[in-house]
């Protein structure tokens, strides 16, 4: 199934089989009691260990609602997901590993798939983390520090929902954490006159100085060059009066990096991140390296996208079984990361090995592919080494409409592109005489 998906992404289990007799193979794997989405996520972590030894990693995590549809879901047994309950779905929380230095995505680490259940929860102050939704940022955290172990650096990257104070608290000794903040929490100070309130100390500080980033494109507003002021500082965080466990510290020490724009832009609201690190910080250039580290999370945005809208169409699925979608919804992410890594290698600044998204015999297809996609100026030939992820990634854009001269190829060309490329090897695979 994985091969169907990544060949030919989408939500249609018969468009993905081809075959009728695929198409039983198919729906007997999903609703297969010993197949499960956690022994799929396990196995795709395993390959990405192995591209991650040695490497700086920046592991990203995230949740998506996958939206179902309505009272046809709520029957099949789909919990609610969205405001208001209207809407039924499963969540999917990923945790994705990319090369720190490179910006290539080496894998998913973790893919937590689940139905929520309905129903009224008791208050989230009463409750202890373990028995929340929240524990799946701890839990991310804690699997990226048993599966990355052979990597020479890691650090987790994720948004305001993950600012939970055991998060910190409970780390694994190998991985650093950067995580915007969303709690304004008391911390402590040595001068009574000073602000004990987080986000006003942090704001009641110097500027530190100035530099530029490049703001990505994000609904209701495009892509930008942004001047940001920088402050950062030492904080010690105090422990939370409500649902903290006994057994975490009275206090946490971490660093602050805030960074703000420095004029209102055209469109859209001015960027302000309140980036608390366990990662030392003590000047500009180590505050824009965080700064430069949070700014990757963006890969995971669009690997949802990929799966939700720009190549697998994952929420169009006609699965009435909860438990048989989510092993599909495990299956399409891990196939989902082909395609991104595509999109990332496609300028050649990765320095990934073909072996990392193809096997090792789509090698001469590709490159006799190429071959015929070349013309006759520099720009209609394949720049890259055979050989690397960024040759196969030329030679897909071009197989799913990419022209060589205008943009550059996304996720949704990508995923045409490998749908072609599939077409191609499988007529490279016939025999006259079977004809």
């Amino acid at each position: 199934m994985h091969a169907a998906l990544v060949a030919r992404p989408g939500s249609c289990i018969r468009r993905l089989a081809g075959t009728r007799a695929r198409e039983i193979q198919f729906t007997r794997f999903l609703r297969n009691g010993s197949v499960t989405a956690t022994k799929m996520a396990a196995h795709a972590a395993e390959r990405t260990a192995a591209r991650a030894a040695g490497r700086d990693v920046v592991v990203i995590q995230d949740t998506s609602e996958l939206a179902l549809g309505g009272r046809r879901a709520k029957a099949n047994g789909y919990g609610p997901v969205g405001k208001g309950g209207a809407l039924r779905g499963l969540l999917l929380h990923a945790v994705l590993a990319m090369d720190a230095g490179t910006g290539g995505v080496l894998g998913l680490v973790e893919a937590k798939v689940w139905n929520r259940k309905g129903g009224k929860v008791t208050d989230r102050r009463s409750r202890k983390t373990s028995n929340k939704e929240s524990q799946r940022w701890l839990d991310g955290t804690m699997r990226a520090g048993e599966v990355l172990v052979a990597a020479g650096n890691i650090t987790g990257v994720s948004d305001r929902e993950s600012d939970i104070y055991e998060h910190f608290a409970r780390r694994p000794d190998n991985v650093h954490l950067i995580v915007r903040a969303c709690q304004n929490r008391k911390i402590e100070t040595n001068d009574p006159d000073q602000i004990n309130l987080l986000f006003g100390h942090v704001d009641s500080l110097p500027e530190q100085g100035r530099f530029e980033v490049k703001i990505p494109a994000a609904p209701g507003r495009k892509a930008r060059t942004a001047e940001i002021a920088v402050r950062f500082s030492l904080v010690v965080l105090r422990k939370p009066l409500h649902g903290a466990a006994a057994d975490l510290p009275a206090t946490i020490t971490l660093t602050m990096v805030d960074v703000r724009e420095t004029s209102a832009p055209k469109e859209g609201k001015p960027v302000h991140w309140r980036l608390l690190t366990t990662h030392a910080v003590t000047n500009l250039g180590e505050a824009r390296r965080i700064v430069d580290l949070y700014r990757m999370r963006w890969a995971i945005e669009e690997f949802f996208h990929t799966l939700k809208t720009a190549g697998f169409d994952i929420e169009a699925a006609d699965i009435g079984d909860p438990q048989a979608m989510i092993k599909f919804v495990a299956a399409a992410a891990v196939a989902a990361v082909t395609v991104i890594q595509l999109v990332k290698a496609r300028d050649g600044t990765t320095d990934q090995s073909l072996a990392d998204a193809f096997d090792p015999a789509d090698q001469p297809i590709l490159e006799a592919v190429s071959t015929q996609l070349e013309g006759k100026t520099a720009r209609q030939k394949n720049p890259h080494p055979r050989g690397s992820l960024a040759f196969a990634g030329w030679v897909i854009g071009r197989l799913g409409g990419w022209t060589g001269y205008y943009g550059k190829p996304g996720p949704r060309i990508m995923r045409q592109g490998l749908d072609d490329f599939q077409r191609i090897k499988y007529g490279a695979s016939l025999r006259l005489q079977n004809v």
